[in-house]
């Protein structure tokens, strides 16, 4: 492929460019949600963030578009059409919100289409011209691309992006931002290409760049026989965890699991530093040795040194890759968060920064840059390296056994909060982390209820530099694990608990300047209950739980676990809640009604007591019913004992109650969660 073929485009050039882009019927529908949308614009306003203080702002590259040229300027594009998808809604967007504060006259017409798909090209026109969203349902429009468009707002809202921070972000996005667009030759089977290109073998990822740096600060070690103990305790340990859909047992052979996590047991961290580690897993060496001719785990023992590029361009120190997994569970669970992300979450907590700082960002794109600051440029960065391959072991073994995971098991899933327990050669199993000896289905015990604030906590975060629970959640089970002293699961609970409240009123509803998430974790208020810091009374919280000013949908989902504990013994559909992906506030009575009701006045309209969470979809449907119709939807699912949202059942059985949903019935609710939210709090 020649240098003419590859070319970068800045994105107002590839949005304003003469070509047409075409998505072809063999690329999948639009299909980005909240996640994807937020984690693109806030890795470019990182980036924007990161170059405002220079003369010339650095530019960042986002990736590629692969497009092969058909005939008249258009391409075909093969791989990038989820990104490009959303810089064109993106651009939509702000023709149609943000005319003060963003010149879009430069943007004339929307240069993507789609082949044989005339619903997805109709909805494109209508955002173009200005229809709403909420005049866009049913099945003539696109809803996954409704869905976007909404989503950006969204996003830029959630971001603090309006006035002249957005003037800011969209000069970085559109003038410094670029994608390089690679054609590919002529004579392409442009169907295998695209075959190749979703199959295709990762680059180099950060952490493997990682783990070649901290692998060269061990090879300086001087002493030969510690050098390559250490080396190979390390790369064990990062490859027995780099895989986080499998339990860190399953990275050790069966005798080592016995060693390492306790002899016909599995649910215990033995070593309590690196040295033990190490000299726990050479005593293994050494007795595998003895009962071989060769060690395939051992390290090339003629190594004495080696520079960064020979390591990353090494296989020898990928220990272990061979061993069997043993019905490892590796296609049962999903982790909730990437390695590279986790590796900084366990930095963060080893790293004991102070409360008043930010501590170690959970940023991936930051991954490499803090290591070489944390450990690399330490004073004795060998033992800080040996410090984290320990912390890495522990941390991983931690969040196996109490943090949750979505679970696939017998034709269906949901969520697990599991740890592997050994009971025979032959009878090796999962069970619950807590509660032992009740029963694993049991939705009333302290595993069911820490598992419900874990997943109210992962549904309201999704992406992942965002995970701010995960990291007060490890920073507990760091201190308060011991080898002979389980996790206690109501000390755990409780901490959970505070932390959500912290994170609420603290953070989502705070008086003033709400505290950084790093403090509340790390600095004095995780130290007090947080009713001794906020003093926020009932009134102020009214207009703070307004819709527009809700600032994280915790808030909603913690309402719904407190109604869940609150409520489990009452009815069958709160004892089978489960939380989901739900990022869309809706009215109940609606903003914009049907066929000529009456709009609810504003000051109830937008009230706390006229708002739930639902999903984005049935948002999309419903947003315009009236109340009632709405029940009516929603009395199907109840029947099957689901719904999407305590506080939404809480609301439909009042208004069945009182046969209507007006003002009156709105101030009842809206009273009754706030006595959830602040039960010691006066009037």
């Amino acid at each position: 492929m020649n240098d003419k073929a590859v070319r970068p485009f800045r994105i107002k050039e590839l949005l304003n460019s003469g070509a047409s882009y075409l998505v072809p019927m063999y690329q999948r529908n639009y299909a980005w949600g909240e996640a994807e949308v937020m984690q693109l614009l806030q890795d470019i306003h990182d980036y924007q963030q990161k170059a405002s203080g220079n003369e010339t702002p650095q530019t960042y590259h986002i990736g590629t578009l692969v497009v092969f040229s058909r005939e008249h300027g258009r391409y075909e594009v093969i791989d990038g059409q989820q990104r490009f998808t959303t810089f064109s809604l993106l651009a939509n967007w702000l023709r149609n919100h943000a005319a003060s504060a963003v010149d879009m006259h430069w943007y004339e017409r929307i240069n993507l289409e789609f082949e044989s798909r005339p619903i997805s090209t109709k909805t494109f026109n209508a955002l173009w011209q200005g229809v709403t969203p909420h005049q866009m349902r049913g099945d003539v429009f696109n809803e996954g691309l409704v869905n976007g468009y909404e989503l950006i707002g969204k996003a830029l809202d959630n971001l603090k992006l309006s006035g002249e921070r957005l003037t800011a972000f969209c000069s970085y996005l559109l003038e410094h931002v670029q994608i390089s667009r690679i054609e590919v030759p002529v004579d392409t089977d442009l169907n295998h290409f695209f075959e190749v290109m979703n199959n295709r073998g990762e680059q180099l990822e950060k952490h493997e760049v990682v783990k070649a740096s901290l692998m060269e600060v061990l090879y300086r070690i001087t002493d030969k026989t510690v050098r390559l103990k250490s080396i190979n305790a390390m790369a064990h340990v990062w490859d027995a965890c780099a895989n986080m859909e499998r339990y860190v047992q399953y990275g050790f052979t069966p005798e080592v699991r016995h060693v390492l996590f306790g002899q016909d047991d599995w649910g215990q961290l033995i070593p309590e530093n690196f040295q033990e580690l190490v000299d726990l897993l050479d005593s293994c060496a050494q007795k595998q040795h003895k009962e071989s001719n060769h060690d395939k785990t051992q390290v090339d023992a003629n190594v004495e040194s080696r520079s960064l590029s020979e390591i990353l361009e090494g296989t020898t120190l990928d220990a272990g890759s061979k061993q069997v997994e043993e019905a490892a569970g590796s296609e049962r669970f999903n982790s909730v968060i990437n390695f590279s992300n986790f590796l900084l979450h366990v930095l963060r907590v080893i790293t004991h920064e102070p409360g008043e700082t930010e501590g170690v960002p959970l940023d991936d794109k930051q991954l490499i840059a803090q290591f070489e600051l944390k450990v690399l440029k330490q004073e004795d960065p060998i033992t800080a390296a040996q410090s984290f391959v320990y912390a890495l072991l522990k941390g991983k073994f931690l969040f196996d056994q109490c943090i949750l995971k979505r679970e696939f098991s017998q034709g269906s899933d949901g969520w697990s909060l599991k740890r592997l327990h050994w009971y025979s050669a032959k009878s090796i199993s999962y069970i619950n982390s807590f509660d032992d000896g009740e029963d694993e289905d049991k939705r009333e015990g302290s595993n069911r209820q820490i598992l419900m604030l874990l997943s109210a906590f992962h549904v309201s975060s999704p992406t992942q530099v965002y995970k701010h629970w995960l990291n007060g959640a490890l920073r507990y089970l760091f201190l308060a694990y011991k080898k002979d002293s389980p996790i206690c699961a109501s000390e755990y609970l409780e901490h959970l608990e505070q932390l959500a409240r912290r994170f609420v009123f603290l953070r989502f509803l705070p008086e003033g300047e709400g505290q950084s998430y790093y403090s509340m974790i790390y600095g004095e208020a995780s130290h007090r209950s947080v009713l001794e810091h906020n003093a926020l009374s009932r009134n102020e919280a009214r207009e703070m739980l307004r819709f527009g000013a809700i600032k994280n949908n915790l808030v909603f989902n913690f309402i719904d676990y407190l109604l869940w504990r609150r409520d489990i013994g009452k009815n069958e559909v709160t004892r089978r809640f489960e939380f989901t992906f739900r990022s869309s506030v809706e009215h109940l009575s609606p903003q914009h009604p049907m066929n000529g009701y009456v709009v609810m006045p504003t000051a109830s309209l937008h009230a706390f007591g006229n708002l739930c969470l639902i999903s984005h979809s049935k948002n999309s449907r419903l947003s315009n019913y009236q109340p009632k119709q709405k029940y009516e939807h929603f009395e199907a699912s109840i029947k099957n004992h689901q719904i999407d949202s305590l506080k939404l059942l809480s609301m439909l059985n009042l208004m069945k109650k009182n046969d209507c949903w007006t003002q009156e019935e709105v101030s009842m609710h809206e009273e009754e969660m706030l006595d959830l939210l602040f039960p010691l709090h006066p009037q």
